[in-house]
């Protein structure tokens, strides 16, 4: 290629200098300035020169390009190699995306992108020195936080050891305590750890690394900005878009970092192992969580106390029996109290406030509204409820099936209501939505008559005359069930806010826990003298307390529990 160079006029005896000088002219020994480029024929053209070129047959067809037009080519060959390939040039610009790649990456990644143009037809400027500054500024930013992620980081890997050294000494205490067929369980779960540790160790590493290498792409950019005046403004682009993307990255590296924090090896003992170790599947939990999670690690609750709260009122006029439990907003307990026909409220310290007489004997409750309850009645009636000053009657709407059938739920703006075979859902207006009774596959869900129910996240968890309970999605599908042999005509249920589940066995006398996945985490009450035929559950999360009803009974156990 003919190349341009600074040059005096000899022809018209001027002193000016040329970028570019035109070839044919130069042949001749002429120096005249060049104004176009004929790529074809590889000259810079004069004016007249330029003339005689599109007037030659052979030469007609010639398409004729500005003469800055190699400048800006020399430029961007000097070259920057693509990212992803590279063996080839930068020589591409896609809008949709504003960056540069080289035409493989344009032909496999960005081929539906929009403003796809060469580099060399781009009509660049300078970079203004403000966005220089700016992303000099956002390098140091993300310098530091690179900084801090890799202490961070490093910190992290230091305490998973210490955090699995914690563990097996727990293993080693629990094991003390069991008998030789923890042993074997004993070594699956360190195999376990061991496995999730060498895991986390690596990925851990790997990030190290990761912020390592990212730290030094960091360093390079800060040098090539110190030197970005100095270049051309066709490179000072391309440059310009390379470093934005290498600090984009950096960015994206760090948020993921500081959005997952850092983990933490877990292990949560299985406290069911001392009352049916030969029965037991494995000698705890071992899970690995992040910074975020570690609030809502799975709690093992135990009774811290417990007491009893008398709720009998002067008007009664047999032995209470509350069959249902449901609590408002601001903490405000409400009992349904079937033999006295009453929703019964109490105050802060779980006396008896006031009540209100239904005429009729209810079979559930719960809470619909900031100030309304829904009470399920024998008569097939849902009684709706205001919770003010005084509690007063509100609308009533018509229901099936639900005769001798306890439960009822507020869940997913509906009422979900047990009947002798399934579940029926209801508007609050009374339409009847859908009945539950068979899975996809036409089995029947319940094996025996559902019957309380609680609300936990996205779930419904319907107890039933069983071992256990049925957990359904508001899809109305199963999720999952919850069995333990132990438990005798389930019928009390209620959540935590952190997703145990505690199921009562009427005929078992026992209150048993599951963990948010549907694995039993033992008793949290056996055979205490005081829970007699159990009925109703419910968890007081603004008193972490678990309130239990019992069959004919003037009193209600308030247990205090804490993990």
């Amino acid at each position: 290629m003919a190349a341009g160079r600074p040059s005096t006029s000899i022809r018209d005896g001027s002193d000016a200098d040329f970028d570019y000088t035109c070839t044919p002219c130069g042949e001749e020994h002429i120096r005249e300035e060049a104004v176009k480029y004929c790529p074809e024929c590889e000259e810079y053209l004069c004016a007249k020169c330029t003339n005689q070129h599109g007037r030659r047959k052979a030469t007609l067809s010639h398409k004729l390009q500005d003469k800055d037009v190699t400048k800006r080519v020399s430029m961007i060959t000097i070259t920057t190699k693509c990212r992803y390939h590279p063996n080839r040039d930068l020589e591409m610009y896609c809008e949709t995306h504003d960056m540069v790649y080289c035409t493989m990456c344009i032909a496999k990644e960005h081929r539906s992108c929009n403003g796809v143009s060469e580099i060399e037809d781009m009509h660049t400027s300078p970079v203004h020195q403000k966005e220089v500054q700016h992303l000099e500024m956002q390098t140091r930013n993300i310098q530091e936080r690179l900084i801090a992620i890799d202490r961070k980081t490093q910190k992290n890997l230091d305490s998973l050891e210490e955090q699995r050294v914690d563990i097996l000494a727990k293993l080693e205490d629990v094991e003390q305590n069991l008998i030789e067929h923890i042993r074997k369980l004993k070594h699956e779960a360190i195999t376990t750890l061991n496995k999730d540790y060498t895991s986390e160790k690596e990925d851990l590493k790997y990030t190290i690394n990761k912020t390592a290498e990212t730290k030094k792409e960091i360093e390079n950019v800060s040098s090539q900005l110190q030197t970005f005046t100095s270049m051309e403004a066709g490179q000072q682009f391309v440059q310009m878009k390379l470093i934005q993307q290498t600090v984009n990255d950096a960015v994206k590296l760090v948020e993921e970092s500081e959005a997952t924090g850092s983990k933490a090896l877990c292990f949560t003992e299985n406290t069911d192992l001392k009352t049916s170790i030969l029965t037991a599947t494995s000698l705890g939990h071992m899970n690995t969580v992040t910074e975020n999670e570690r609030q809502t690690v799975q709690r093992i609750y135990k009774v811290k106390s417990k007491k009893q709260i008398n709720i009998k009122m002067q008007n009664d006029r047999t032995t209470c029996y509350i069959v249902d439990v449901c609590q408002l907003q601001d903490g405000t307990i409400m009992l349904a109290d079937c033999n006295n026909k009453k929703i019964k409220r109490l105050d802060i310290n779980y006396n008896i406030k006031d009540h209100c007489d239904l005429g009729n004997y209810p079979f559930g409750i719960c809470c619909t509204g900031q100030n309304e309850v829904a009470v399920k009645v024998v008569n097939n009636k849902v009684q709706f409820i205001s919770v003010g000053s005084s509690l007063s009657k509100l609308r009533d709407i018509s229901i099936e099936g639900g005769v001798s059938c306890y439960g009822m739920a507020y869940f997913a703006g509906e009422l979900w209501i047990s009947t002798l075979i399934g579940v029926s859902i209801y508007s609050t207006f009374g339409s009847l939505r859908k009945t539950i009774s068979q899975d996809i596959s036409g089995g029947e869900i319940f094996e025996s008559s559902p019957q309380n129910m609680a609300v936990s996240g996205e779930t419904i968890i319907v107890t039933e005359n069983s071992d256990g309970a049925v957990c359904l999605g508001k899809d109305c599908t199963v999720q999952r069930k919850l069995r333990y042999k132990r438990l005798v005509n389930v019928e009390g249920v209620c959540a935590s806010s952190d997703g145990t589940v505690f199921l009562s066995g009427f005929d078992s006398n026992t209150i048993v826990m599951f963990d948010r996945n549907g694995e039993c985490l033992g008793e949290l009450v056996a055979k205490d003298a005081d829970l007699k035929k159990p009925v109703a559950l419910h968890y007081d999360s603004k008193r972490n307390c678990l309130i239990a009803t019992c069959a004919r009974s003037e009193k209600v156990i308030i247990f205090d529990i804490s993990d």
